[in-house]
């Protein structure tokens, strides 16, 4: 009876998937117990073949799930998959010293992580956090967290899905991945709806409910779990209906490939950011202006993001900061406010967060040069001398002014001073550009007039803006 029951479990957890995702996870479980294939998937002994994962706790060997997955997953998040599978409890009591993983648990970990509410997954998601039962503490949460998130980012770039992203044209992902952990745990609160922090949280004893409420909330975490299985196990990676929520976890990255430029953002500030746009504008960016590449002069920022469609603005003071905003419309230079309330200001160093609009006002972004009796420059947020986020006309100056919060956005300072000099500036198109931006088919000046060119070549003169040509990239060199 107690067979029959694991196998109703199993069939169960089994009929969540459909016919094509079964032979999928089929193919996975024997490649990782050695299976010579999937014929014996057909009969009832599938359900009593085992990994023989050969666990020695001093070394962390556990050779075929590692083996699998060493160079896709770090070994920790491999640790991790591996007690969430063990904990998988058929029989209603506990599995004791047994180091094999039964098909069934292979199954049911994939049923409740993939397919399963949060009441599902928190069992397992527990059992990843800490190997013991019972409450776990703030500092271990974090530490699967921070491991979820590398892991992310780590078989993204193993599997080649980061879409023109890359180590080479993004910052140091450490600090970013410490961020996003840090923003990911603000959310965890307790029973009484309090919310450690610092010290605190890492020493403050969290309940299953309490880490089934946080992963109910925060849908990041499911997300990321999600990305970890199917990439770094390679399984269910290759149905789209599937991998919907995923798919655009990374935007396309456009206009850096070649440039030698480093951006001021990390990958997992791009993730984050990313998930906070319109679904619309989330699947590709595209570098409209970085003032390493086309220098510090509010009049070349102005001619390469005017009429662009909706913006990334972010920016790095000289003490370190990186902050900026995204503009829900096209920049267009006028003496008035533009945009609507999905604008929103957000810092990615030294912390990371993301601020949206409070009804105040409806000061949401601010272009303005050449004016007299206006001010000139690019602002986000509260007012006229007092922006959420201001880059003067005067290139290289800039304020964040909230005491103690923006009007418009409620955030709070996001430069180090309140009045800071710039160090770096980078503007990204989201989404696709407007037809009239397209650079597709588009001439440059360069060649608009051939007979005045052959005149200059007869008459002895150089074309020396000949090498300023902007770099011309087709639709999919990125991808």
């Amino acid at each position: 009876k107690m067979g029959n029951a694991e196998s109703n479990a199993y069939r169960n957890h089994l009929s969540r998937f459909l016919p094509e995702e079964q032979s999928d996870i089929d193919g996975v479980f024997d490649a990782l117990s050695g299976s010579s294939g999937s014929a014996g998937a057909k009969n009832g002994k599938a359900t009593k073949k085992t990994l023989f994962f050969i666990f020695k706790v001093c070394s962390l060997l556990f050779s075929s799930l590692q083996a699998y997955t060493r160079e896709p997953l770090p070994e920790q998040m491999t640790f991790r998959l591996y007690n969430g599978m063990k904990s998988i409890d058929l029989t209603g009591k506990s599995s004791g010293l047994s180091e094999q993983i039964a098909k069934e648990q292979f199954v049911i970990f994939m049923s409740n992580l993939l397919k399963g509410n949060a009441d599902e997954k928190i069992t397992i998601i527990m059992r990843m956090i800490s190997k013991t039962e019972g409450p776990v503490k703030g500092k271990q949460i974090q530490e699967f967290t921070e491991d979820l998130i590398m892991s992310v980012v780590h078989v993204l770039s193993y599997r080649n899905e980061l879409k023109g992203w890359n180590w080479e044209n993004t910052r140091d992902p450490a600090s970013g991945v410490k961020a996003l952990a840090s923003q990911l745990l603000s959310e965890l609160k307790l029973a009484d709806g309090t919310k450690p922090v610092g010290p605190q949280l890492t020493e403050t004893n969290f309940d299953q409910s309490v880490i089934e409420d946080w992963v109910y909330r925060v849908p990041q975490i499911s997300i990321f779990l999600s990305v970890v299985i199917r990439q770094g196990l390679h399984v269910l990676h290759s149905l789209p209906d599937q991998t919907k929520d995923i798919l655009n976890l990374v935007p396309g990255c456009k206009g850096i490939k070649g440039r030698g430029l480093v951006s001021l953002f990390d990958i997992p500030s791009i993730i984050y950011i990313n998930s906070h746009l319109p679904a619309e504008l989330q699947h590709k960016w595209h570098l409209l202006f970085s003032s390493r590449l086309h220098g510090e002069s509010f009049s070349q920022l102005c001619g390469h993001i005017v009429n662009k469609g909706p913006c990334i603005v972010i920016l790095k003071d000289l003490d370190g900061y990186i902050f900026g905003g995204f503009a829900s419309h096209s920049w267009e230079v006028k003496p008035q406010f533009q945009g609507d309330n999905r604008c929103f200001l957000f810092s990615v160093f030294p912390s990371l967060a993301v601020y949206t609009y409070t009804g105040y006002n409806d000061h949401y972004m601010y272009l303005n040069h050449g004016q007299q009796t206006m001010p000139n420059g690019l602002g986000m947020g509260g007012q006229h001398d007092y922006f959420g986020l201001w880059i003067d006309s005067d290139y290289g100056k800039g304020h964040s002014k909230a005491k103690p919060r923006c009007t418009t956005y409620h955030s709070p300072q996001l430069s180090a001073k309140e009045d800071f000099t710039l160090d770096a500036m980078e503007v990204w198109a989201v989404g696709e550009l407007p037809e009239s931006a397209g650079t597709k088919g588009k001439k440059s000046i360069l060649d608009v007039d051939p007979e005045a060119q052959a005149l200059l070549e007869m008459t002895g003169k150089s074309r020396q803006s000949e090498g300023l040509r902007e770099p011309v990239e087709e639709d999919d060199d990125d991808d």
